[in-house]
């Protein structure tokens, strides 16, 4: 089964080459999605789609991810997330294939809602299963490398799908990303084992509702999900419209943007494992205030410091390796905040809400930029960074306790078939 009586070093080979298969599927899943807005241009030329009708191949995919993510969390507590591993990830190979068959907008949009269909399944999916099979002392470890998998989709997987939708049409990107996709769930099959964990013994619409709702009556699963979608929108906020201000300040063009986000995905790859390395040994919660704290601070200073582009390469290093840096111990804690039958639930109920916090701080941001300039858009992203601190500090359980002599140990993991509140 999960392999956990095995030698510790037959233990630790497999450790490695679990978190390098799902690597993989964050990589490819996350490449598949980010891709989109890059090559708007090239599907609107070449299946002849107005502009007006493109944003809606985002909404399509955002959709069906957020309402799956809530019908596959508490499937995910019955069945285990192995087996919601495998049919998120065959889902996303088919429809990954079948964008290389489109041929108009409406097969187009189709295909991508089924993308979001597996992107619901999958939400978390890799998140709960580090929690399911990873003890919590190496949680922040395996949760910081599964973090560069989609900083590599931003540096790697992005420029060369977007090359490739250049050369050889926009679903030639897809096609490869499905074909390397089906070799990761190949590997999936034959090497990720099924944690040994307890997982829910019902499953039923009544059961699910029920769980949404005791999870719901606990003041920290509140606040888990207010910060949530305050960290979504506050990074929206802060990140959506500093392309268009670079533009109009530094007159960058798209090469310069595109090296932008390269240098910002190298200091999230650089941040990841350390931060979550780091959280195991000192606890989750210090790591998320101190990066909250730091990137208020960072932000703040933006428009006076990005004085080159040079000068801006080496701010946005600095702010997405604390977006990960804060990120990684942060969702790593959620892991450790319920028991393993309510784990899928929570996690897909957190993050299906912070993809509502990202579109509202998309929309505020545009509301901001148009009334008080960049300025005031990253004013508001460092008020969000401080409130996220505060709501961390005071409402969120610690995982782990420091000892008089310093050394941290781990507390009990919470229970929720109970019905604690």
């Amino acid at each position: 089964m999960s392999g956990r009586s095995s030698g510790g070093g037959h233990r630790k080979t497999g450790s490695y080459r679990i978190i390098a298969i799902l690597w993989v599927l964050v990589f490819v899943s996350g490449c598949q999605m980010l891709i989109i807005a890059p090559i708007l241009p090239q599907i609107s030329g070449q299946i002849a789609v107005s502009e007006s009708l493109l944003g809606t191949l985002i909404t399509a995919y955002a959709v069906s991810v957020g309402v799956f993510a809530l019908i596959t969390g508490p499937i995910s507590d019955r069945i285990g997330r192995r087996r919601i591993l495998l049919i998120g990830n065959t889902i996303m190979t088919v429809a990954l294939v079948l964008h290389w068959f489109v041929w108009d907008f409406a097969s187009l949009f189709g295909v991508r809602a089924l993308a979001g269909v597996a992107g619901g399944i999958l939400n978390g999916a890799s998140l709960a299963y580090v929690g399911d099979y990873f003890p919590r002392e190496q949680r922040g470890w395996a949760n910081g490398w599964l973090f560069t998998g989609m900083a590599a989709g931003q540096i790697a997987g992005i420029p060369v799908g977007t090359l490739m939708a250049e050369q050889v049409g926009f679903r030639f990107p897809f096609l490869v990303f499905g074909l390397l996709l089906a070799v990761a769930l190949l590997l999936l099959w034959m090497y990720v084992p099924d944690p040994d964990v307890e997982l829910s013994d019902q499953l039923t619409i009544k059961s699910a509702l029920e769980g949404y709702a005791v999870l719901l009556q606990r003041r920290d699963v509140v606040a888990a999900i207010a910060i949530f979608v305050i960290m979504f929108g506050g990074n929206a906020l802060y990140i959506t419209y500093l392309p268009t201000w670079l533009e109009a300040t530094l007159d960058a063009g798209g090469e310069t943007i595109a090296t932008l986000f390269f240098f910002g995905g190298l200091g999230s790859i650089l941040a990841g494992p350390r931060a979550g390395t780091l959280s195991d040994r000192v606890g989750r919660k210090r790591i998320i205030v101190a990066a909250s704290a730091c990137l208020a601070i960072v932000m703040l200073a933006t428009t006076s410091l990005a004085v080159s582009m040079w000068v801006t390469y080496g701010l946005f290093f600095v702010v997405m390796g604390l977006f990960t840096a804060r990120a990684t111990p942060f969702q790593t804690l959620l892991t450790e905040m319920v028991a393993s039958d309510k784990r899928g639930s929570f996690l897909n109920l957190t993050l299906g809400m912070g993809q509502i916090g990202s579109g509202l701080g998309g929309g505020l941001a545009g509301v901001a930029y148009a009334s008080v300039g960049y300025g005031g858009t990253t004013l508001s992203a460092a008020a969000a960074m401080i409130i996220i601190g505060i709501l961390v500090w005071v409402f969120l359980p610690e995982t782990t306790q420091q000892t008089r002599d310093g050394s941290v140990v781990l507390t009990p993991e919470r229970r929720t078939k109970s019905g604690e509140k």
